[in-house]
């Protein structure tokens, strides 16, 4: 976690200034306009990143930004940002359209063309930012999005899975999995636009291709966890184990073999660290769902070609 701004440990005359600046860098060059006077202003300002994905949260007295047609000209890359409200609502106007999202609402905003937000009040919001080239899909299909977002079957989703992202933001940055995390969630991004854009011609592909991200993304957070089953995992997207099954044979892999080639290499990158654990391998291997030491050194030595006794004597330098 990277703290953008914290006014508490400014001076009260250079806070204004400085949430300007904090503006500027982490969203666009907007005008920032406070509810209250200087001495009223209170801004925190915190950031993840999850491989392109960044993950902003501020909390925040009330306050307006505003950015003009004349600041949108600047050349600056597209960027989507999707944010949830927390505490108090938000008034988004873009594209002629307006939002009034209530806390735990949804809203997407295009950060490089003109908007007007606001909140009245101490506020917190939890935003995403994805570039507008990892998504997929067109300007025009944003704008038709922004004013139907509730209309689609994945508003909940969508607004479940940052609220899960940021409330463990600094454990999951740190994962192996952070990568594939922001992956996940521009999938995730990509298919509300669409569905929210009425895109039908894209909509049907898009939901199908994120649901296996969202299970893959599943999977990867779970590997240590025994309860980790096909059943579990259908449970956990509100699918059937038939559909799962069929969603994996047709995106050409098995769930099972899959699933055991994760934990292996999950258990080779633990069995590789040289910090001291006092993990033996049969520790190790249970841990990663393997309750059979034997069955996990077949299976490892086949993945690897080594066993995973010479595997850790090599990564320690001892052979």
């Amino acid at each position: 976690m990277t703290v953008v701004l914290d006014t508490a440990e400014l001076p009260v005359g250079e806070r204004m200034d400085a949430v300007y600046t904090a503006m500027l860098d982490a969203v666009a060059p907007c005008y920032v306009i406070h509810e209250g006077s200087e001495q009223c202003i209170h801004t925190r300002m915190e950031e993840w990143q999850f491989g392109r994905v960044r993950m902003l949260r501020t909390d925040s007295s009330g306050f307006r930004l505003v950015r003009t047609p004349r600041q949108s000209r600047q050349d600056t890359p597209p960027v989507i940002a999707v944010s949830v409200q927390s505490r108090t609502p938000g008034r988004h106007v873009q594209h002629a359209t307006e939002q009034l999202v209530p806390p735990g609402g949804l809203m997407v905003a295009d950060l490089s063309a003109p908007y007007d937000f606001s909140w009245s009040g101490q506020g917190r919001s939890h935003t995403v930012h994805v570039p507008l080239d990892r998504l997929g899909v067109s300007l025009d299909v944003v704008r038709r999005a922004m004013g139907n977002l509730a209309q689609s079957p994945l508003y909940h989703v969508v607004a479940d899975h940052l609220r899960s992202l940021a409330a463990d933001a600094d454990r999951l940055a740190d994962d192996s999995a952070a990568l594939e995390l922001g992956a996940a969630t521009t999938e995730l991004t990509r298919a509300l636009l669409v569905s929210a854009g009425r895109d039908e011609r894209q909509a049907r592909a898009v939901v199908a291709e994120t649901l296996l991200t969202r299970v893959r993304q599943y999977v990867r957070l779970h590997l240590t966890d025994p309860g980790l089953t096909p059943e579990s995992i259908a449970a956990a997207h509100n699918i059937s184990l038939r559909y799962l099954y069929k969603m994996c044979a047709q995106a050409g892999f098995s769930l099972h073999e899959w699933i055991i080639a994760e934990r292996l290499r999950g258990a080779r990158d633990e069995l590789a660290d040289t910090a001291p654990t006092g993990r033996t391998v049969a520790v190790v291997a249970r841990r990663w769902g393997f309750t059979d030491p034997t069955h996990f050194g077949r299976r490892f030595r086949a993945e690897f070609g080594m066993t995973p006794g010479q595997w850790r004597r090599r990564a320690g330098g001892l052979g």
